[in-house]
């Protein structure tokens, strides 16, 4: 049989099988992976299929931006006072406060601060400011999708059950769920260290950290025998490759997924906790 007939046969059979609907989600994505052993998807399309499913089933608080990670600008400072901040920073959108983290009152577009520069007289940062749009943790990355496209906004501020604000969540964090890690402000730069301490006390970790590396840094004694690297560890205690926002405890350290596509983990929060009695 030739590869030509091969694959209408097997197009035929994919038919069949979505004529009888699959039984479930596990039933669908099984079928894709055939497909994509059979050579008609390839690995990039199986990722980015894989990506709208898990978006169905995310919510924001699996991928926003934690309050303690939010860089934000306050309305009392003046635009000499706060612009190397934002050149520092690098960021397009800021929130602005005004007194402390849970009265956000606009978000300021960087590319607004050139008419600062242009000398306008009457330049007002107040005048400036779009709308924040605010959203619950719970809301579903498939609905905020929808909503970010239809008004064409690309940052919400993330509030919890008592009206505090509990982070930030962008258009870009929902497409990276699809198409994989897109390099952005709350990205490490290539350059930068593997292990990075957050003021909140844990750490962002790169699964292509080294164990020795990681054991070095974190007073960790994990064997670097089986696994050269944190995430391949990782994935050995889970048994299988964990998605977004899954956690586990490996000795005295807690481990969640912050970014992991279909084929690989890209980034780990680490937490060190009590020993188990």
């Amino acid at each position: 049989m030739n590869n030509s007939s091969h694959k209408v046969s097997w197009f035929e059979h994919l038919g069949s099988l979505l004529f009888r609907q699959p039984e479930d989600r596990e039933q669908l994505v099984a079928l894709l992976h055939s497909a994509y052993e059979r050579n008609l998807l390839d690995s990039d399309a199986l990722a980015m299929i894989e990506g709208v499913l898990h978006v169905s089933e995310m919510q924001v608080r699996d991928i926003m931006v934690p309050r303690s990670q939010m860089d934000t600008i306050d309305i009392s400072e003046k635009p000499d006072e706060f612009i190397p901040y934002v050149i520092e920073k690098g960021h397009s959108r800021f929130p602005v406060t005004d007194g402390n983290k849970d009265h956000v009152i606009g978000i300021l577009l960087a590319k607004d601060l050139l008419r600062y520069y242009a000398g306008e007289e009457a330049f007002d940062v107040r005048d400036m400011l779009r709308p924040a749009v605010f959203i619950p943790e719970s809301k579903r990355l498939n609905i905020l999708l929808k909503d970010f496209r239809r008004s064409r906004n690309h940052i919400a501020i993330v509030v919890d059950e008592y009206g505090g604000v509990a982070g930030l969540v962008t258009i870009e964090d929902v497409l990276e769920q699809i198409v994989g890690e897109i390099e952005d402000e709350y990205d490490f730069d290539e350059e930068e260290a593997n292990i990075v301490a957050d003021a909140s006390g844990y750490y962002r970790v790169k699964a292509i950290t080294e164990v020795a590396s990681f054991n070095e840094v974190l007073a960790a004694a994990f064997s670097d025998e089986d696994f050269d690297t944190i995430g391949g560890l990782v994935t050995s205690k889970f048994g299988r490759l964990p998605k977004n926002g899954e956690s586990i405890v490996i000795d005295n350290f807690r481990f969640t997924v912050l970014r992991a596509d279909s084929r690989r983990l890209h980034l780990l929060k680490v937490e060190k906790v009590e020993p188990s009695a």
